[in-house]
């Protein structure tokens, strides 16, 4: 991991759910309205292993915990049409400080890409209802790749993508998972927390931990480009 000092990177890449878009919290909400609405029990810590997961590794996990009859493909498209019923069309929530960022990554000619386990045509979808597909230089979804996170290969497709090594890259994340993926891709991990608060293995796992993408633009401003 490089000191993250000026002129030691040379790119951003940014996860989505939770951190681009204040998305988590309302995924979990339906979650739990559809599992409860099937009298289907302890969705919420279920749910909680699943951030940062692609769709295949989100089904293993609910399928080990409810049980290989558990619906999953039906509950899946009801939570899906839940959500996207409430909203698409650019009424998710951004988090806080994200268009200042992304502004301030396009001035200073920081090349940027996206990297979500989410399906990259979502992925873009949302980013272009909310006017932010323009930021970003290259998006990778989570359908584009073999494993999820927490393997680093989302985030070494961007890199990829994006023409850098690993190691002279920043990836900004929220989840456990996240952390983990982009830690072992060999890039420097920021965690902007979202759901859940940085535990001991994440202060060890992470380059910086900042409370928003504020805070996480005045370092970068200062420190790093």
């Amino acid at each position: 991991m490089n000191s993250g000092s000026k002129g030691t990177c040379s790119a951003v890449v940014f996860d989505m759910d939770g951190v681009i878009f204040d998305s988590e919290r309302l995924v979990m909400e339906g979650w739990k309205i559809i599992a409860e609405k099937y009298g289907y029990k302890d969705m919420e810590q279920v749910f909680y292993r699943c951030i940062g997961v692609n769709t295949a590794g989100t089904k293993e996990i609910v399928l080990a915990h409810y049980g290989q009859d558990f619906p999953y493909d039906e509950y899946k498209k009801e939570t899906s049409r839940w959500f996207h019923e409430r909203y698409d069309n650019g009424r998710l929530p951004l988090k806080k400080g994200v268009r200042e960022i992304l502004a301030y990554m396009k001035q200073a000619g920081v090349p940027v890409a996206l990297a979500s386990s989410t399906r990259e045509a979502v992925v873009r979808q949302e980013l272009s209802d909310a006017g932010l597909l323009e930021y970003f230089a290259r998006v990778v979804g989570g359908d584009m790749v073999e494993r999820s996170k927490p393997a680093p290969d989302i985030f070494l497709r961007a890199c990829e993508e994006l023409g850098v090594e690993p190691k002279e890259a920043i990836a900004i994340e929220d989840s456990f998972n996240g952390i983990r993926a982009a830690d072992a891709a060999g890039m420097m991990p920021v965690m902007v927390p979202d759901l859940l608060p940085p535990d001991e293995e994440m202060r060890q796992r992470a380059f910086r931990i900042f409370e928003d993408l504020t805070q996480v633009r005045q370092w970068l401003a200062s420190e790093v480009f």
